[in-house]
């Protein structure tokens, strides 16, 4: 006997409004097809009902989905890098109205490339790097570079070290999102995020590790007009804005009124 989407929906053990997404997915229909009731197949209601079971085990609902949109670009995302959140989205505005025609950016920490792809959509004439510390997330980066058809290099190595030495000192944007999360919070946070690698949370016992290695060498590798912005945790702001002692940086809020950002330029004497 064929199914409804209505009837699916109204059975789940879902949310109506997850219910509702999963069977956009796994069908290919249109939400308000899926909202009105539209009749399934049988191997359309078997897919929805995987993804029902993933998602009822806790699993986010954009690693069953597949993809994501940020900026004008779409974002392929799975369990080898972070799930990009709408304030790095908000991050990446942030970061292309303050740039002025960069030459070259740079993405560290790029996880599943989200802000280098769609900094390379914004700036289609700008040379656009990218690090990142793991392999496999490394690997969904170059997929996304591809799937969006931009021109971005996305580089396997640790933050700065491996980026090409003559850009030194030439770069007009830096963007970060790095790990910021204390190994103390990582045991609190929601269910969801539990199953995003931690690696690309934790920055360390104080969690501001990373973003104190950048704030460090970051001024040596920004052009004299460049800018550098990065995420950071709200419930630690006027401590990482300290690491930013030597550049000129000034804390900025999220669309939440919570400070999100650090928007930092090089001090050239």
């Amino acid at each position: 006997m064929s199914s409804t989407s209505g009837e699916l929906t109204k059975a789940s053990q879902l949310p109506a409004h997850e219910a509702i997404r999963l069977l956009v997915s796994a069908t290919g229909c249109g939400r308000p097809d899926i909202v009105a009731g539209t009749t399934l197949t049988d191997a359309q209601v078997s897919v929805y009902r995987a993804f029902e079971e993933r998602r009822v085990k806790g699993e986010p609902l954009q690693y069953i989905e597949g993809d994501v949109p940020f900026g004008s670009v779409s974002i392929r995302v799975d369990k080898r890098a972070l799930i990009p959140r709408p304030e790095t989205e908000e991050m990446f505005h942030v970061a292309r109205d303050l740039a002025d025609d960069p030459a070259i950016i740079v993405d560290l920490c790029t996880g599943s490339g989200n802000l280098a792809v769609a900094l390379a959509a914004a700036f289609p004439n700008a040379r656009v790097y990218a690090t990142e510390i793991s392999p496999d997330a490394a690997r969904l980066a170059r997929a996304n570079v591809e799937g969006n058809g931009v021109d971005a290099t996305i580089l396997d190595g640790d933050l700065f070290g491996p980026l090409p030495a003559e850009i030194r000192g030439r770069i007009d944007l830096i963007v970060s999102n790095p790990p910021y999360l204390s190994e103390a919070e990582l045991v609190d946070v929601p269910q969801d995020v539990q199953w995003e690698p931690a690696m690309a949370l934790v920055g360390g016992p104080l969690g501001t590790e990373v973003l104190e290695r950048i704030a460090r060498v970051a001024p040596s590798w920004l052009a004299p007009s460049g800018v550098m912005v990065c995420e950071i945790s709200e419930f630690d702001s006027t401590r990482t804005l300290g690491l930013f002692s030597t550049m000129d940086a000034a804390l900025h809020l999220d669309m939440y009124g919570k400070h999100r950002f650090v928007v930092a330029h090089a001090r050239f004497e």
